[in-house]
């Protein structure tokens, strides 16, 4: 698509209305109007503005820049690049920081960055070809070779992994290892904690997210840190222990 139909699919997609969008980004709504048309060419800071008006991710506001014709602003830069070795450090920090509980990085296609030493205790059993890099976690927790023999509400769990992801080639190999099933009155969507079978006993986990809000490089930006705490004081004490 070119510039003008790509700002327009993308700000119904983000649903804003014209004059929301032009609000936003410091313009009118005739000029927005213009440029949806085709009729209006916009400058590369515009085009910057209204990919940080509708707080695209850096990949996006890089996709829409080609689109005008304009080089990508934000880098993507490998993270053992020595420029990101401040990243790498915080990451290694909070990593260790976390322990006794288990902690990973993920990048934007959910293959493993990173992980601390209790990451170990949820890949207990799970077959060797899944650990090979590079490590993809959510097929790690629902293949049947993976976690997914030692969850106990697998249903649920699957779901609430399911629902966190695009309808792509990923969701349908996913997607075929769990049974279909409707969620039912209980479904709590994110808040799903995991029951998972270990040596220790049976763990009941709940995660958070953490993404690098600020970050003006693609590779940093997507990084995400999911943290497992323990979702009662059971869980607490066996991973303390």
């Amino acid at each position: 698509m070119d510039f003008s139909q790509t700002l327009r699919a993308t700000r119904q997609r983000r649903h804003l209305s014209q004059l929301d969008l032009a609000l936003r980004a410091g313009t009118t709504q005739r000029h927005l109007s213009f440029m949806e048309s085709g009729r209006s060419r916009p400058g590369r800071t515009m085009v910057v503005r209204l990919g940080e008006s509708m707080e695209l991710p850096l990949r996006e506001r890089n996709d829409l820049l080609l689109s005008a014709g304009y080089a990508p602003v934000y880098p993507q830069t490998p993270l053992d690049d020595p420029s990101l070795e401040h990243v790498r450090t915080a990451l290694g920090h909070i990593l260790a920081g976390h322990l006794p509980y288990p902690a990973i990085v993920v990048d934007a296609g959910h293959d493993l960055v990173l992980a601390n030493d209790a990451f170990g205790l949820l890949t207990e059993g799970v077959a060797e070809h899944l650990l090979r890099p590079p490590v993809n976690v959510l097929r790690l927790s629902l293949h049947p070779e993976g976690l997914a023999p030692r969850i106990v509400n697998l249903a649920q769990w699957a779901r609430h992994i399911l629902d966190r992801i695009p309808h792509d080639d990923l969701y349908d190999e996913l997607s075929g290892y769990v049974p279909h099933a409707a969620p039912g009155p209980d479904h709590v969507g994110f808040a799903a904690p995991i029951r998972l079978r270990s040596t220790l006993g049976e763990l009941r986990l709940t995660t958070t997210i953490t993404t690098f809000a600020t970050a003006l490089d693609v590779t940093v930006a997507e990084l995400k840190l999911e943290a497992f705490l323990p979702a009662d004081t059971a869980t607490a004490a066996l991973l303390a222990g």
